[in-house]
């Protein structure tokens, strides 16, 4: 049995995995995505309080290490509430949808291929279909429910114009960001997650032919995330707290848990995409060290969007979607046009 899922291709194997190790690897899926988040919290507090000249988070633990714990238990234990004008029983799935959503999304990051666990051949990776980079934008399709629905359901006319600004705005850089990704499936003539990967141990990483696709992507990963300077959907200073302004306590913990495992997923998907994966370029690596490789490749990305929300100013919203369809659309379209016809050119 073992010989014949070894011979099978990449994307097929996880169909024949026990029951038991698909259950296992949703556990720890679940588990790492649930400690990374607040990792990254702290990093972010962290590194912002040195970015503005502050010392950050010191109070809870040793050098205020726990202190996003502290501010989980806080939000986990306040009075559960929501507006008499709100809608109830969607104003509490909206946050649930935005959860799974990027729980699912995470699931589809691989951290190696197959590695034999015990005489049982596993993959490092929650799931791999053969469509791997359309489940992943599928769900992120989802996960825009989870804002509008939030913020319709709210009752409140910020908490909706926060949502309606969500949806342009998604749906807007969405489209650049399926488009970066053309170049590179063209590529590596694959939509699976792995085969990508073991495409760039053999050609090299696709960062340096796509360098366009490359810086587009990650722009637009900025917009699908709502981090700054595209923060619009939540922008204090005009909305409140936009979609999230009515929530409070778990709901708004779920919200915030969603945005930074959302963060996560984006860097894991550049990684994969366009950095190789868990390739170490000159170095046969052995197979354990590279869930170690692909984390630290996620952590200078998550590094850098700390990075950038301390470095620029929140853009205005006419020059937010001029920028995403007058320049990143054009831009991507191209870049997609070029890669064909060098594909079908060199090939």
């Amino acid at each position: 049995m073992n010989e014949v899922v070894l011979n099978m291709p990449l994307a097929l194997v996880g169909y024949y995995e026990p029951w038991w190790v698909q259950i296992l690897k949703a556990v720890i899926i679940f588990a790492v995505g649930l400690q990374l988040v607040p990792m990254v919290l702290i990093v972010e507090r962290k590194l912002l309080g040195r970015f503005q000249h502050r010392v950050g988070p010191n109070r809870v633990g040793p050098f205020g290490m726990l202190q996003p714990i502290a501010d989980i238990l806080k939000l986990l234990t306040k009075e559960d509430f929501r507006p008499r004008t709100s809608v109830g029983f969607i104003f509490a799935l909206a946050p649930i949808i935005s959860m799974v959503t990027a729980i699912a999304a995470w699931a589809i990051i691989p951290f190696s291929n197959t590695q034999d666990i015990f005489g049982t051949e596993v993959g490092f990776y929650g799931v791999d279909p053969s469509v791997g980079v359309l489940y992943a934008f599928a769900f992120g399709a989802i996960a825009f429910y989870g804002l509008m629905l939030g913020g319709w359901a709210s009752g409140s006319k910020y908490s909706f114009l926060g949502a309606m600004r969500a949806a342009a705005q998604l749906i807007s850089y969405e489209v650049s960001q399926g488009l970066a990704l053309v170049g590179v499936i063209m590529m590596a003539g694959t939509l699976s997650l792995t085969e990508v990967v073991e495409a760039q141990q053999a050609e090299g990483w696709y960062v340096f032919p796509q360098i366009v696709g490359f810086i587009i992507f990650v722009i637009a990963g900025f917009a699908e995330t709502n981090r700054a300077p595209f923060d619009l959907p939540e922008a204090d200073a005009e909305l409140v707290g936009g979609y999230s302004t009515e929530y409070g306590g778990g709901r708004f913990a779920s919200f915030f848990f969603a945005e930074y495992l959302n963060v996560l997923v984006i860097s894991g998907l550049t990684v994969t995409m366009f950095l190789g994966g868990w390739d170490i370029p000159f170095w046969d690596e052995p197979g354990w060290i590279h869930p170690f490789v692909v984390l630290f490749k996620i952590s200078l990305f998550v590094f850098f969007f700390i990075w950038v929300r301390a470095t620029l100013p929140r853009l205005r919203y006419d020059q937010l979607m001029s920028f995403g369809w007058k320049i990143l659309l054009p831009l991507a379209t191209v870049n997609a046009l070029v890669t064909a016809i060098l594909v079908v050119v060199i090939d």
